[in-house]
């Protein structure tokens, strides 16, 4: 039987794609969300859905306290961990208080990072796992209009590649996604190029494709590669003039 996945924000869209792709494969799901109570009715349509056992627990990726004792309240070590924790907020709030800019660098960098670096140091030891981020094309470059949450973003991608390189010989495999827009929740209302807008499920099979196949790095729609690719490369003198 495929070894359970664990979905560390599992509420959200992204979440609970990235859940109905492995439990189509058989795998056990448990769902992580800050309120459980929330999950009761994804939890039902899974399982009835796929025929797989599916759990719901408790967790604050914020709490970095309760990190390790999360880990250990767990029936046991899963096989995959997918960490689909973040939060936007909005620029202008986050520029202007010094609170809520916090709170979005640690839901989507030192929250993640440190309690995936809990799952690291147990499947290393152990000898097996599979580790996927869900990152952001917001981090590959800053930007005036998202960069407080877009540097969270950068710094959880290069945590994931350093993990990655860290784990390369320990039999645990790291795999960093850049979804670009995805239709979501977080996205409704805004107004989304078709051609760069991938859908929740599509991004879930993307993920399970790449745990599959071991890639390291990848972005949802291919096409992404190449807009950022750009992005990077634009010269800071002009890049500093654009509205982006």
């Amino acid at each position: 039987m495929p070894g359970p996945v664990l979905i560390l924000g599992g509420k959200s869209d992204i979440g609970l794609a990235c859940a109905h792709a492995f439990a189509a494969e058989g795998h056990p799901v448990w769902l992580a969300a800050r309120d459980a109570g929330q999950l009761e009715a994804a939890k039902t349509d899974m399982a009835l859905r796929h025929g797989v056992e599916v759990e719901t627990f408790a967790f604050d990726a914020t709490d970095i306290a309760a990190h390790e004792g999360f880990v250990d309240g767990l029936p046991a070590l899963p096989s995959v961990v997918i960490c689909a924790v973040g939060a936007m907020g909005e620029q202008l709030d986050n520029e202007r208080d010094v609170a809520k800019a916090a709170q979005v660098m640690r839901a989507n960098f030192e929250g993640p990072a440190t309690l995936l670096g809990v799952f690291a140091n147990r499947m290393e030891a152990r000898g097996s796992g599979a580790i996927v981020g869900i990152s952001s094309v917001a981090g590959d470059r800053g930007r005036a209009t998202n960069y407080i949450y877009g540097s969270a973003k950068a710094g959880f991608t290069a945590f994931l590649s350093g993990l990655r390189n860290r784990l390369a010989g320990a039999g645990v495999h790291v795999v960093t996604v850049r979804p670009g827009f995805v239709n979501t929740a977080m996205t409704a209302g805004m107004d989304l190029p078709a051609k760069l807008t991938a859908e929740p499920d599509e991004l879930g099979t993307a993920v399970l494709n790449a745990v599959r196949k071991g890639r390291n790095d990848i972005y949802v729609r291919r096409i992404w590669w190449l807009v950022m690719l750009i992005i990077r490369n634009i010269p800071e003198m002009v890049f500093k003039k654009l509205s982006l």
